[in-house]
């Protein structure tokens, strides 16, 4: 066994966070390994046949604790917690999600507050079982102060309480927690690498970490670009302190340009909802990479990195930061005249003349020229606004609808975790049009779907000569109150947006046209028992149009059973340089012509239900 594997004896009554002082101090380079230290001995397993449910272990643990929070003396108290926590038949880390909830109950004015504050710090300081120590970190994450962080980035170091450590220093200091994040996925040397020049606040070590291909000799290197970090974009910046050292280095173009894509990224809701929210200090990286952005030089990348940041701050999450008034038009209006240079315009006009199919080169240009928007459609606050926003192609179209309230995006306030829903739904079908009967509609959906983290809905209905948005649901935070809009303007926007195609791309077009194609013309598939059709362009290539559709028994007259076997097709169309409508025409006759099952490929298939309906197991599905 090595060294670092090792279990070194714990003399009773030593606590754990003293434990972890003392494992790191004997480490040769004074390394913590990646996903930290062991806990010295292992504390007996609870029998799953005892463990209590949530409930009963909530009424446990709340028993234990209520009594203590207020205990005039928090090292009895303590000592009390460590002792009774222990006996419960309750999993540490269910103790620890306990503990976040009774913190999170007390208000910042409770005279209860104080002396539970207290006994947090004395369980995570002198806790000896790892019960007690998670109590403690729960009650730190809603009471922690910054006085709070070397207590826990001692406990951090220990495997059991990394991520715990973490989520309370996420809201007392980020960058710590960040550090602390990173250590646990610390087996790539350049991870170790960069931990340790962090630490040592070495900022050349850094950056050179960051940006390896421009320390070649001439500022260039033929070798291939690094993979990308293992790590959130977010956490990434938050270690470097990616601000500051744009402070550092203020005509460095190179890490500008990496500041930019950072952020970008950061700002992208199509995963996971935007990061923005993750970074400490995204207020003075906006302002930092604005300053700096007239040492790109002037390319494609950079061109629509620099629009990507611009939508942002118009109607993303970086719209909705704490901005001093008037500075988040400042920097749009800066990047606005920089855009506008000849030298940039061209950048973007040249690579639009490619000839044959809007993809690659060309379509990421082509978007560049239709989404220079944030710069022309500002000018006032409207009190009701949409504005169809897709995303640089070069990461993914993705598609949607935001809404404007005041000037600032609704979504991100309201649903940060959420995009907006497709102009197709919001838009096209008119669900956000008010009658009198109210209608509920969702504004937006988390990437992995409804069914997974929720959505958020608004009840629309129309009251006279005014539209009501009210009966909210999803919000996370505070519920908000009705939002009443003249009912005039507000049907004279939707008209306005349902009416600007200038944000569709071609092979978007192309899908729209034959999704209504195949909804106007049923009998194409339905000859050959198939029906649920749809056209969208493909997900990471957007240049191409993929037309779906299902065969079964039954399905073209709309009789087949529920529970029927089915096959999922779908075909691809590359987008060939012709008018959306004839490309849209031209798919529908090769449809028409012969049965489409051998024109397109399986998808999400199962060989018994190809047998059922009789239908050839491909066999490249083999396996």
């Amino acid at each position: 066994m090595s060294a670092r594997a090792e279990r070194p004896a714990l003399t009773p009554g030593t606590s754990l966070h003293d434990y972890a002082l003392f494992r790191h101090g004997i480490e040769p380079d004074g390394q913590v390994p990646s996903r930290g230290f062991p806990l010295p001995r292992e504390f007996p397993e609870i029998d799953e046949d005892d463990e209590l449910e949530w409930g009963p272990a909530e009424a446990a643990v709340g028993e234990v604790l209520a009594p203590l929070l207020c205990h005039p003396d928090t090292d009895r108290a303590a000592e009390t917690a460590d002792t009774q926590l222990a006996a419960l038949p309750v999993e540490p880390t269910t103790v620890h999600r306990i503990a976040h909830g009774i913190g999170r109950g007390l208000a910042p004015d409770d005279p209860v507050t104080g002396t539970a504050r207290c006994l947090a710090r004395r369980l995570a300081r002198t806790g000896t079982r790892p019960a007690a120590v998670h109590a403690g970190l729960g009650l730190l994450i809603r009471l922690g102060e910054p006085e709070d962080v070397p207590l826990l980035r001692t406990l951090g170091m220990l495997e059991d309480f990394a991520d715990a450590a973490v989520e309370a220093l996420d809201r007392i200091d980020r960058h710590a927690g960040a550090l602390v994040w990173l250590t646990r996925r610390s087996d790539e040397p350049r991870v170790r690498q960069l931990i340790d020049a962090v630490t040592r606040g070495d900022s050349g070590a850094v950056r050179a970490l960051l940006l390896p291909r421009a320390n070649a000799p001439t500022g260039l290197s033929t070798d291939p670009p690094p993979a990308p970090w293992p790590l959130p974009v977010a956490r990434l910046a938050e270690v470097v302190r990616l601000d500051g050292l744009l402070r550092t280095y203020p005509r460095d173009a190179a890490l500008t340009a990496l500041a930019a894509r950072m952020l970008a990224t950061m700002a992208d809701p199509s995963v996971h909802g935007p990061q923005l929210p993750a970074y400490s200090r995204p207020v003075p990286l906006y302002e930092a990479v604005v300053a700096g952005a007239h040492r790109l030089v002037p390319d494609l990348d950079a061109h629509a990195t620099l629009v990507s940041v611009a939508v942002d701050l118009y109607c993303g999450a970086a719209a909705v930061l704490d901005w001093p008034p008037g500075r988040r038009e400042e920097l749009l209006d800066t990047l606005g005249t920089l855009l506008g240079r000849p030298d940039w315009v061209a950048v973007a006009a040249q690579a639009a003349q490619g000839g044959g199919g809007e993809v690659g080169d060309v379509l990421r240009a082509r978007w560049i020229r239709r989404t220079g928007r944030p710069f022309a459609r500002r000018g006032g606050s409207d009190p009701f606004r949409l504005e169809v926003v897709v995303t640089d192609p070069a990461v993914r179209s993705l598609v949607e609808t935001r809404v404007l309230i005041d000037g600032l995006p609704l979504v991100v306030s309201l649903f940060p975790t959420g995009v907006g829903e497709h102009p197709l739904a919001l838009l096209d079908q008119g669900l956000l049009r008010a009658a009198a009967e109210p209608r509920e509609v969702r504004l937006a959906r988390p990437h992995c779907g409804e069914e997974c983290c929720g959505a958020l809905h608004v009840t629309i209905r129309r009251e006279g000569d005014e539209v009501v948005w009210d009966g909210w649901r999803g919000v996370r935070g505070p519920q908000p109150g009705p939002l009443r809009f003249d009912a005039a303007a507000y049907d004279a926007e939707i008209d306005r947006a349902a009416q600007d195609r200038e944000w569709e791309w071609r092979a978007h077009t192309t899908a729209r046209l034959v999704a209504g194609g195949l909804r106007d013309r049923p009998e194409v598939l339905a000859v050959w028992e198939c029906g649920d059709a749809d056209a969208h362009p493909a997900w990471g290539d957007p240049g191409t149009v993929v037309v779906s559709f299902v065969h079964g028994h039954g399905l073209g007259s709309g009789t087949q059973a529920p529970d029927g076997p089915r096959l999922h097709f779908e075909w691809r169309v590359p987008d060939d340089g012709s008018p959306p409508q004839a490309q849209a025409d031209a798919v529908i006759r090769r449809l028409a012509a012969g049965d489409p099952r051998f024109l397109a490929d399986l998808r999400h298939a199962r060989r018994e239900d190809a047998e059922a309906l009789g239908f050839p197991w491909p066999e490249e599905q083999e396996g």
